[in-house]
């Protein structure tokens, strides 16, 4: 293979690889896992590098986001085994031509990881992308407003902490003081943090009353924050 085609499939490839990457860190997010902690367990089950931390519990409390590992694993050894196929064409074509045009090949690889960096590190353009997907999501899963979203941050035992996005406030809650609710002491459920307006987290009082729009940092059983808030799993970080 000439070093040409060998460098453009090989930038094709890495473009694939950074979409991929992108596409399975979507689906992830839509589990309720928030972006960074998508990623990194992406990164982690396509390459292969069996590099897990105590995230990885994360991953492993949800039967949808065990499925959804299972894939990704799976898919990363197959697309893996390409990387290493279309290098090996890469190499091999560069010692078949002239020191002077392999500077010239090697910048397709060069514009393909430029484009990439442009994407994830121009605020505007990477907010663009998150929009779509964000909207994408939205239509293709039919996002009822009845129901809260919910967000693993982490487990510590057998409690969690997340974040319940308040879109509808269960009637029982509505228009009461949370001591009043007796959250806690019916469910277990501690409420540590609100964050209301865009504002910056409060720690909460027993007069804090539910409003739409806030953002709740609960802890407690996940299976009984989800039940107790009328919460699914959604697109995290929305």
């Amino acid at each position: 293979m000439d070093i040409y085609p060998a460098l453009l499939l090989f930038s094709i490839i890495i473009l694939l690889y950074w979409v991929i990457t992108e596409l399975f860190t979507f689906f992830f997010r839509l589990t309720g896992l928030p972006s960074e902690k998508a990623r990194f367990q992406v990164i982690s089950l396509l390459t292969g590098t069996g590099f897990t931390t105590r995230e990885s519990e994360i991953v492993l409390s949800s039967r949808r986001r065990r499925r959804l590992a299972r894939v990704t694993m799976l898919f990363g050894y197959a697309f893996n085994v390409t990387i290493v196929s279309a290098f090996i064409n890469v190499f091999l074509s560069i010692k078949a031509v002239q020191a002077r045009y392999r500077l010239l090949g090697f910048l397709i690889p060069l514009g393909t990881v430029a484009l990439i960096f442009i994407f994830m590190r121009v605020p505007k353009i990477h907010a663009w992308g998150d929009n779509f997907l964000r909207h994408l999501a939205d239509r293709v899963f039919d996002r009822q407003e009845a129901f809260n979203a919910v967000m693993l941050i982490d487990n510590i035992s057998s409690e969690s902490i997340a974040q319940i996005t308040i879109r509808h406030i269960p009637d029982e809650y509505r228009g009461r003081s949370l001591a009043e609710t007796r959250l806690r002491a019916e469910t277990g459920i501690l409420v540590m943090l609100v964050e209301r307006q865009g504002g910056k987290p409060m720690p909460a009082k027993a007069e804090t009353v539910f409003e739409i729009g806030d953002k709740l940092t609960v802890f407690g059983d996940y299976k009984a924050i989800c039940k107790t808030f009328h919460a699914r799993e959604h697109f995290a970080d929305d």
